[in-house]
């Protein structure tokens, strides 16, 4: 990591959640000589990473930096000089000085070689605490008291800290359990922020199922197909739900599906059950003899279709008799989206503080001292590494606004001391 010029006159820091936009902030300032102090609602820190490294802790994407950023959409003018100032080789670079060596795996994704959380966030911590670091669990934020300072209800009752600067990376809104609190975006419009209503991003959607289908098929998994809407195809692997569909390849398209459902009240989902073979092809395998086999061993020895994939295309309506159309069902197959699934269970959630009242450093125009970083900022992204590379970037700069800042105030901090 780069080295971060040491403050001539340290200051109290406060950051209010311990996540790793919290936490890579707090080990920039730690590194400037800040007195930091990182209160967190939960038990221990950083519980998301620990529940994404179950999966193999995919940290970030190795790919051109132009195609990166657009992976951000609408915020992309605002995030992009962010990562660039802290890249994927700078987050990689950053792991492999913790023992957490990393490599690029398929399809360019970029793990740690141990293919797991833990060990990167032993070491981590480790760190932060031969910094000086101090981390307080169950300490929720509740505000501001009426002179200012940041009010928390801890164990031992509620507690007022005073500081000379703030960083508030609470995280979004998905899987409260660990740790999302839906309380601060009430608290932040009160402060004076501008904060969009938050939504479930990377997330399952709601079908209407037929018992028959949801009996035999809920929790059935669709492998490699191609799902199309608005334009835009993603190909990858989903599963059906007893309530909807969710996936990988459902969760590239989530952002567009979601605020098609949010428009129009639902969405039309295409799924091409066979990406791999021409439409004409397809037609000319369907129209082979029959004869005693049912329709649904036909489709599966004819078309190769999964028994949940040839349930799906009963679900579409009766299925067409002449080869070209049930082809064209097959490489289309309609299914009506009618609501996302609940934010608790979305991989990542969208919305948040808006960059409109923020400056370049990430600082609240309405609350001088007060900055924010993390997925409590107003942008989103799909799943592959690009989450976690822009949590860590958003700290990386808010902490270094954050020291700007500091630094430009030492006098009148140092008079209010």
């Amino acid at each position: 990591m780069t080295e971060v010029p040491q403050s001539p006159s340290p200051s109290r820091v406060t950051i209010v959640g311990a996540g790793p936009a919290g936490l890579i902030a707090a080990e920039t300032l730690g590194r400037a000589g800040h007195r930091v102090t990182v209160h967190d609602r939960l038990a221990s820190p950083a519980r998301r990473l620990l529940m994404a490294g179950r999966g193999g802790l995919n940290l970030t994407h190795d790919e051109d930096l132009d195609l990166f950023a657009s992976r951000y959409g609408d915020a992309r003018a605002r995030i992009e000089p962010l990562i660039r100032a802290f890249p994927p080789d700078a987050l990689r670079a950053w792991a492999d000085e913790l023992g957490a060596e990393t490599f690029v795996g398929s399809s360019h994704h970029v793990f740690p070689k141990a293919m797991k959380a833990s060990p990167l966030l032993r070491a981590w911590l480790v760190r932060l605490n031969e910094l000086g670091v101090t981390i307080l669990p169950r300490h929720r934020w509740t505000g501001w008291s009426a002179e200012g300072a940041l009010s928390f209800e801890t164990p031992e009752g509620p507690l007022t800290v005073k500081s000379d600067a703030t960083l508030l990376a609470l995280g979004g809104l998905s899987w409260p359990r660990l740790g999302a609190d839906p309380a601060w975006p009430g608290l932040l419009r009160g402060a004076g922020a501008e904060v969009s209503p938050v939504k479930p991003a990377n997330c399952g959607f709601a079908v209407a199922w037929t018992s028959v289908f949801v009996d035999r098929f809920a929790g059935a998994p669709l492998k490699t197909v191609e799902l199309s809407f608005a334009g835009k195809q993603t190909r990858g692997d989903m599963i059906v739900t007893a309530s909807g569909i969710e996936g990988g390849a459902v969760y590239a398209l989530s952002a567009p599906l979601r605020d098609a459902i949010a428009a129009d009240g639902a969405a039309m989902l295409e799924i091409d059950l066979r990406p791999d073979i021409t439409q004409e092809a397809l037609a000319a395998r369907l129209s082979r003899p029959r004869a005693k086999q049912s329709l649904s061993n036909f489709l599966r020895k004819a078309a190769g279709l999964q028994p949940v994939a040839v349930g799906l295309l009963r679900e579409a309506g009766p299925l067409p008799e002449a080869p070209e159309a049930l082809a064209a069902r097959i490489k289309a197959c309609p299914v009506r989206l009618t609501a996302t699934a609940g934010i608790e269970r979305a991989i990542s959630s969208a919305g948040g503080v808006a960059f409109s009242g923020l400056d370049e450093a990430l600082m609240m125009r309405a609350r001088p001292g007060v900055f924010v970083a993390g997925e409590m900022l107003d942008w989103e992204a799909p799943t592959g590494g690009y989450l976690l590379q822009a949590s860590f970037a958003t700290g990386v700069a808010a902490a270094h606004g954050m020291i700007d800042w500091l630094s430009a105030n030492a006098q009148s901090i140092s008079r209010s001391d």
